[in-house]
């Protein structure tokens, strides 16, 4: 044999060893892939055509203390068609009296649609749009349409919804009433307000439909019947009155505006029950707009001032240390403990004046005199009041966020010799506005502290799954005398102190003015310091039904002044008149079971708006804001809606006929 023969036959044996060596290692992978890895991949094949989706669960609502909508879920719904599931015959027999009916509710011009799913099936398109953002009436409509009332397998109609929560009284409350979503940056959920702190209730649990990938990324489901049908989640009852909460708000806003301040809350409770009736939280934006940012009123901790002076009042009066008529001198308006001033805002001081009347004019040397004198030898023994009335705790609301309080202690790193005579007049302390209001409002009741609540039931419907009945904190603050001393000073503050220009002999309110000087210890220096002003007590005097606090920070200091009494106090007085001199009759006002009852026909049952079929505009005067927009809304109109509560005026006239998407304005009252 030939060299060149020999060479030629080795090459002929490497090459069948390599295709050998590699048949084997392909009939090794298949029999890996087949046998051991099987079903695995059969799994992941399955998972990429087959696959669950989540059908999310009607959430509850969030109603108000009469009834009203503060938080509800409505449904948009979007049908599609699979072209390819009617058989030839059905679909030629119903394609023209579908088209029809699509023309006439999706106001399209004759012929359109049947031009349209024929070029679908012709395609074999299995996810043709049909249209979206349907109202529940107009989706009902289109499912009982010739074809598609022969549902998913014969008709070919495909269904997807989805719900938009809506705050039917615009932003007002928006930072109470709060929010859960997934943070599309991270897809962790998060969340604020009554919506966070309640979802357990709100949510319900999700259900479960099967789907089958489709052409173009597009899923379809498999079945008309879900995996698992979701539960509706329960409705929130939340004791925010929507008539006093629209009066706090705007009284804030007004303020914050004149003032060009950088941001403010409001608080106003019910003194017996500890249930908020109102709650605004505005900052300011950069174009000098207001809005609901930060909840001030629960997580903003800071040094509250001379509405800290009730403190030192309590404890004084309790340790029977001095009394009411016990005299000081102010020296000038200026003392000193350990080479620092503490300064009365009236240059020259007071003169010679009882712990009474310095605490109607916030005398901060009187009361710094006052505490310091008679706790010097023994601080600990003023802290621990502060500390046994729970001042150094949170007030555990449901809300995440709350701000912590600052009280310090003798033999913390923070105790220094100014402590006690700082505390005194409301520095080198720190705690909320809630805080701040709890303590007052204990006094209002009788020596009683309530918990601050903001939701006093949870429903089904009209059937109670749980109520949140008033909680007591601490049920003696002080005792019945001291109770009685303190309201007649609280009262002469409004009616010869601090707050004499707030008074008014036809309204009773009790309270006590606070400026603090913010940030003056910071890292920014002069430039940096600013003034809140604060505002809080109650009303009526006598025979307390609310507390209240106001606070707003950094007034512009150029607008006449920086004081409580002017910036605060005017709130505070606007929100007591109006409650009691506009408040709507009781007996207009329907219980909230029946309220209830009427807006969750209105957003759950559909059908009933479905029934009326409405060819002209309603009268809707009278009507609940909510249900007026979801009536509209199902009716083709587009809404715009100014103020809150009921429909007083509407701009286009009941008896009118109706005209798709015509825009109508509702006014509330």
């Amino acid at each position: 044999m030939a060299v060149d023969d020999k060479h030629i036959s080795y090459r002929i044996y490497l090459v069948a060893v390599f295709i050998f060596v590699m048949a084997i290692a392909i009939v090794v992978k298949l029999t890996n892939i087949q046998w051991v890895q099987g079903d695995h991949y059969r799994q992941l094949a399955k998972q990429r055509t087959v696959r669950n989706f989540v059908i999310p669960a009607n959430k509850g609502n969030i109603y108000s203390a009469d009834g009203s909508l503060l938080a509800t879920s409505i449904p948009n719904y979007e049908i599609r068609f699979d072209a390819k599931a009617p058989k030839t015959e059905t679909f030629e027999k119903y394609v023209k009296a579908l088209s029809d009916s699509l023309a006439t509710v999706l106001d399209r011009p004759g012929g359109y649609y049947e031009q349209e799913l024929r070029k679908a099936r012709q395609n074999k398109n299995r996810y043709y749009l049909i249209a979206r953002n349907l109202s529940y009436t107009d989706y009902v409509k289109i499912k009982g349409f010739p074809l598609f009332n022969l549902g998913a397998f014969k008709g070919g109609i495909i269904i997807e919804q989805e719900t938009v929560r809506k705050h039917p009284i615009g932003k007002i409350a928006e930072r109470t009433i709060g929010y859960d979503r997934i943070d599309p940056a991270t897809g962790v959920e998060v969340g604020k307000g009554i919506e966070w702190a309640f979802k357990s209730y709100l949510n319900g649990k999700d259900g479960k439909i099967l789907k089958q990938k489709i052409a173009k990324g597009q899923w379809k489901p498999i079945r008309d019947i879900n995996e698992v049908d979701p539960v509706d989640g329960y409705d929130v009852i939340s004791t925010i009155d929507v008539f006093i909460q629209d009066i706090a708000h705007h009284a804030l806003l007004k303020q914050l505006t004149d003032y060009e301040a950088d941001h403010g809350c409001v608080v106003v409770m019910e003194t017996e029950t500890g249930n908020v009736k109102a709650i605004s939280n505005l900052g300011r934006a950069e174009d000098g707009s207001y809005y609901e940012t930060t909840n001030y009123a629960i997580a903003e901790s800071h040094e509250p001032g001379s509405t800290f002076k009730l403190v030192d009042l309590m404890a004084i009066l309790e340790d029977k240390v001095a009394d009411t008529s016990t005299v000081f001198d102010t020296h000038g308006g200026l003392v000193k403990y350990y080479g620092r001033s503490v300064r009365d805002s009236h240059n020259g001081g007071y003169g010679k004046v009882s712990l009474a009347r310095g605490f109607e004019l916030s005398s901060n040397t009187v009361m710094a005199q006052a505490v310091y004198d008679n706790y010097k030898s023994n601080p600990s023994k003023f802290v621990n009041h502060i500390r046994n009335w729970g001042l150094d705790k949170t007030l555990g609301l449901h809300f995440a966020g709350e701000g912590r309080p600052i009280i310090p202690h003798p033999g913390d790193k923070r105790w220094s010799g100014i402590s006690l005579p700082w505390m005194a007049f409301g520095y080198e302390v720190s705690v909320t506005p809630m805080q701040t209001l709890a303590f007052y409002n204990s006094v209002a009741n009788n020596g009683v502290m309530v918990r601050p609540q903001f939701v006093s039931e949870i429903k089904e419907w009209n059937r109670t799954i749980k109520k949140f009945d008033t909680e007591v904190i601490n049920p003696k603050v002080c005792s019945p005398e001291t109770i009685k001393k303190i309201k007649a000073v609280l009262l002469n503050v409004v009616k010869k102190g601090t707050g004499s220009k707030l008074y008014s002999k036809d309204f009773s309110m009790a309270g006590k003015t606070g400026t603090a000087q913010m940030n003056y210890g910071g890292k920014e220096g002069k430039s940096a310091l600013y003034y809140a002003s604060s505002f809080v007590g109650y009303f009526p005097a006598d025979h307390p039904k609310y507390s209240c606090i106001v606070v707003v920070h950094k007034p512009n200091t150029s607008k006449n002044n920086y004081y409580g009494a002017d910036v605060a106090g005017p709130v505070f007085k606007r929100i007591a008149q109006k409650i009691f001199t506009d408040a709507p009759s009781t007996n207009k006002i329907k219980t909230l079971d029946v309220k209830i009852a009427k807006q969750e026909d209105s957003y759950k049952n559909y059908e009933t708006l479905e029934n009326k079929k409405f060819k002209q505009i309603p009268d809707l005067k009278g009507m609940p804001g909510m249900d007026a927009i979801a009536l509209l809304e199902n009716l083709g109109l587009k809404v715009k809606v100014n103020g809150v509560g009921k429909v007083k005026k509407q701009s286009l006239q009941a008896g009118q006929n109706i005209s798709k998407n015509a825009t109508i304005v509702l006014e509330l009252s």
